[in-house]
């Protein structure tokens, strides 16, 4: 028997400093009355700039239709006499006279007014329907031959703004009604129908004109001013006429024309100024309008369903007096938010007490912002009326806000522990053991299939080279048909030290985990250590003697080193390619380290042989078998040790595609460890097997021992917050496809689907640009490139969206998935054709054929919108931006494409490019990758 290796510590870890919950509780204390008092500040008066004074509540006259919140006139023609009375009963208090639009719909309205004293301006709906216009004018004569509170007739609501009826038309229905009335009758159009068919004033006995400065565009600083000039032009035009304002009003939601932003605030204002001018003035008006009607979004767009002085469940809207608040529930919301921020920060703050006052400070305001957003977002229906469609859009938009919330939550905390230095306390240096120590026999096994030679042979003389005495290296050569790729490898093996053997399995089940499997199965008894390294790498002589001191402590199961590369420096797409996979190692694996959290790659790491035999190898069933062996390995209660110094250096993929297929892949492997680890991640059980056993099984087969499951909550909150970009990646795929679907439903049916409201669009945005500054803040930081290497990162980042989001559906969804291997290495290192060839191209921009067809896509969906809408229409120019912002990882996407195929640069000084090491002052980064 060996003797035992030396006991050594871990690193001296200072003790956490214990929270104090004083001060803890004084900054999220801080931070909710803050909040507060910012709600309160955005919903004050003063804040809203509208002068609105208070005035009587009595107006002169209300525009009244009866139909409630799921009423429509194409669904219930008649509603209820019971439903019409309780309306006039609450109408009655507030003014002495009504209009409606229709008389052979509403045949009991007129006695009901008159039971509730309401004198009743009569409308009659005409339209091409000549029987309907027939029933509409019979009825309508027949209510004022009857009911003596009818005292006046509008035959036709904007029947010549909307080309229903000529003006020739409608003047022959003038004449007949107006013949046999007995009470004075007119027609409804807006000022200027009425400026530009002057004829009409003669069929009239008055002039009921509209004035309506919302669709104008008109803002509500100066909407009362420009409608009463626009009643001053009618009434200097037809001077021997009585004017009628038969529509006067202002929605309190919709989408923003030019300057008319609809708000509670800016109807509550425009109300109050116009009845304080109109009482001054004597003016003859009605509102518009009595209720809410939901049901008219199908033909105005949404700004149809606000326009009532009670919303359609008959509550009043604003107050006639007193001052005017942007939002009738901020104190409901600014309660709920600042309550929650308050726990949730109390928690997190005497949780991470160690972080440095300004990191404390910088997550806590942004969480409590955070939270507030997500108020605004959830309460969205209390101030809207949502059909079917817009639920469906809502509820994707909401998932999607949620996922967005918790990834930048996220992200935030990652930038709040390692933006400033002294937060993180759990670092781990090189380690070698002491002078005349035993080495613990390090059994290195190298997996490769059709690898190019060189590069493998490259790689063994590398680690022939190791400044390490007590070592075997076993090469693995499986389902490689061509000779020409392994034998070269075999000879070369031949003519080294026994220490070094080789096998090739022609056909070998379970891709590189089978291959590793089976090299285990070959590893000498007496090993303490598996090294695991990938064919591309050209590990550095100290690599073992460096880190083996670590495992002198027997709790140690994993010590990872970063990967790095080389040969990257001289070519565009290699150098992004580089400082993307540079900034999970130096930013990612810091901010998991400091919970014992790493990510276990499946190069440059060692094991522990007896845990990594006790737990049944490597899993075959797994596509990223290394993060499985470490989450189960970490299940076991073994710690792992992360030290950032480079030790080995591999290459990049060969082309845009295999970086793509690599990150698909993660991704699928990703998904089916959460698929088989979901017990153990959300606390609930036993570890699941290894080895060969299938998805299948694994997901169902790892049975609940009870108990809690060994991994540790930060442990756990690192593996679940890891996948959400990729969980989010996938949504904006799910988002995109429905986007196009939902554009495609505003052009072609317009009656059925709306723009959404801007306030559902800006999650989008705030979390696009919170990214923008996050990441490159921490790349700055912590990653020792240029702003172009960052720019660089970013956009090879955000290029892998489309491949992530098929890697998380595919491992979702399926079963076990197919081993790509990453090409590397090969003659594909650049594309020699030039971009200006039409078959060049072609080639070139395969890789991103998907995502070229959905940046298509986007791209006609945002010139459809900028051709059929106006450009004053806010909510149509976000929309467009939010497409926009949609289409950018596509468009990243084919630039890496594009950038790929550029050849090297002829003057490249060296083939291997120096790595730096992690800087001394502070650990490297956390999390992810750069990815805005």
């Amino acid at each position: 028997m060996q003797p035992p290796l030396p006991q050594t510590s871990l690193p001296h870890q200072p003790p956490r400093p214990h929270a104090a919950p004083g001060a803890a509780l004084m900054l999220a204390a801080l931070m909710a009355m803050l909040n507060y008092l910012i709600w309160g500040w955005a919903s004050a008066p003063t804040a809203n700039h509208i002068a609105a004074p208070g005035v009587l509540p009595r107006v002169n006259g209300l525009a009244y239709a009866p139909f409630a919140r799921a009423d429509a006139p194409w669904v219930r023609h008649a509603p209820a006499a019971e439903v019409i009375d309780a309306d006039l009963r609450q109408l009655a208090a507030l003014t002495g006279e009504i209009r409606t639009y229709s008389a052979a719909q509403l045949p009991a309205l007129p006695a009901l007014a008159q039971r509730h004293q309401l004198r009743l301006t009569l409308g009659l709906w005409l339209n091409t329907d000549a029987a309907n216009n027939e029933r509409e004018i019979t009825a309508a004569l027949a209510a004022a031959h009857t009911h003596k509170n009818i005292t006046r007739l509008v035959a036709g609501n904007e029947t010549v703004l909307h080309n229903i009826l000529t003006p020739a038309q409608l003047a022959q229905y003038l004449r007949r009604v107006r013949a046999a009335a007995g009470v004075p009758v007119s027609t409804a159009e807006p000022w200027h129908v009425w400026i530009k068919h002057p004829e009409l004033a003669e069929q009239v006995d008055f002039i009921t004109v509209h004035l309506l400065p919302y669709w104008e565009g008109v803002g509500i600083d100066t909407a009362v001013d420009e409608s009463l000039e626009r009643l001053a032009r009618v009434r200097a035009r037809f001077p021997g006429k009585p004017v009628l304002i038969g529509e006067i009003g202002y929605p309190s939601s919709g989408d923003t024309i030019k300057r008319a932003r609809p708000s509670p605030a800016a109807q509550a204002a425009f109300v109050r100024q116009f009845v304080a001018r109109a009482q001054q003035d004597k003016l003859d008006y009605f509102l518009m309008e009595a209720y809410d009607q939901p049901w008219k979004q199908h033909e105005e767009g949404r700004a149809g369903a606000y326009w009532g002085m009670f919303d359609a469940a008959r509550v009043a809207k604003f107050s006639f007096s007193g001052p005017i608040e942007a939002d009738a529930y901020w104190r409901a919301k600014a309660l709920g938010s600042s309550a929650a921020g308050l726990l949730f920060l109390l928690w997190f703050l005497t949780r991470f007490a160690r972080l440095r006052p300004l990191a404390r400070v910088a997550f806590a305001a942004a969480a409590q912002a955070v939270l507030s957003f997500a108020a605004v977002l959830l309460t969205l229906p209390l101030l809207h009326y949502m059909n079917l469609a817009d639920w469906a859009m809502l509820a994707l938009l909401i998932a999607t806000s949620l996922v967005m919330v918790a990834i930048l939550l996220a992200h935030l905390f990652e930038f709040a522990e390692l933006f400033w230095d002294g937060s993180l306390h759990r670092r781990f240096t090189p380690q070698p053991l002491l002078a005349a120590t035993r080495q613990p026999f390090v059994s290195i096994h190298l997996a490769c299939c059709n690898e190019p030679p060189a590069m493998v042979i490259a790689a063994i003389h590398s680690l022939a080279a190791l400044d390490y005495q007590a070592y075997e290296v076993l090469i693995v050569d499986n389902n490689t048909a061509d000779a020409a790729l392994w034998q070269p490898v075999r000879d070369m093996v031949a003519a080294m030290p026994p220490r070094f053997r080789f096998f090739h399995l022609p056909a070998w089940p379970g891709y590189k985990a089978g291959a590793l499997n089976y090299a285990l199965a070959h590893t000498a008894a007496h090993a303490e250590v598996i090294a695991v390294v990938d064919a591309d790498y050209v590990v550095r002589p100290e690599w073992l003697a460096s880190l083996a001191g670590h495992f002198g402590d027997p709790q140690v199961g994993i010590v990872q080193a970063p990967q790095a590369h080389r040969d990257w420096s001289a070519q565009v797409f290699r150098k992004m390619m580089n400082w993307e996979y540079d900034g999970f190692f130096r930013i990612g694996m810091h901010h998991r380290n400091e919970r014992d959290a790493i990510i276990q790659h499946g190069t440059m790491t060692l094991i522990r042989a007896s845990a990594l035999r006790a737990n049944g190898g490597w899993s075959e069933w797994c596509m990223c078998e290394d993060t499985e062996l470490g989450l189960r390995l970490m299940q076991q209660d073994l710690r792992t040790v992360y030290v950032d110094q480079v030790m080995g250096e591999g290459l990049t993929p060969d082309s845009f595609a295999a970086f793509k297929k690599q990150r698909q892949r993660w991704a699928q492997g990703g998904m089916q460890i959460a698929r088989a680890h979901w017990r153990a991640l959300w606390g609930r059980s036993a570890p699941a097997p290894g080895g060969r056993s299938h998805l299948a099984s694994a997901g169902r087969g790892h049975p609940a021992h009870g108990g809690r499951s060994a991994l540790t909550p930060g442990q756990r909150y690192h593996f679940l917050a890891g996948w959400l970009p990729w969980i989010g990646d996938t949504l904006h795929l799910v988002f995109v496809i429905a986007a196009l679907g939902w554009t495609l439903g505003v052009l072609a049916l317009p009656q059925w689907f709306s723009l959404p409201v801007a306030l559902l669009m800006l999650p989008l945005g705030v979390f696009c640009a919170a990214k923008l500054v996050i990441g490159p803040l921490l790349y700055w930081r912590r990653v020792p490139c240029s702003v172009g290497g960052i720019a660089g990162a970013a956009i090879a980042g955000m290029a892998l969206s489309h491949a992530i989001a098929r890697g998380v559906l595919a491992g979702l969804f399926r079963g076990a998935g197919v081993f790509q291997i990453t090409s590397k290495g090969g003659a594909a290192a650049a594309v020699k054709t030039s971009p200006r060839s039409d078959a060049g191209l072609a080639r070139i921009i395969a890789p991103a054929r998907e995502e070229l067809l959905l940046l298509t896509a986007l791209a006609a969906a945002i010139a459809a919108i900028g051709i059929t809408r106006s450009s004053g229409h806010v909510e149509s120019a976000l929309w467009m931006l939010m497409l926009g912002l949609q289409s950018l990882p596509y468009l990243a996407a084919l630039m890496c494409a594009v950038a790929a195929a550029l050849p090297e640069r002829r003057a490249a000084a060296s083939t291997a490019a120096p790595i730096v090491s992690a800087p001394p002052a502070g650990p490297p980064q956390p999390q992810s990758s750069l990815r805005l």
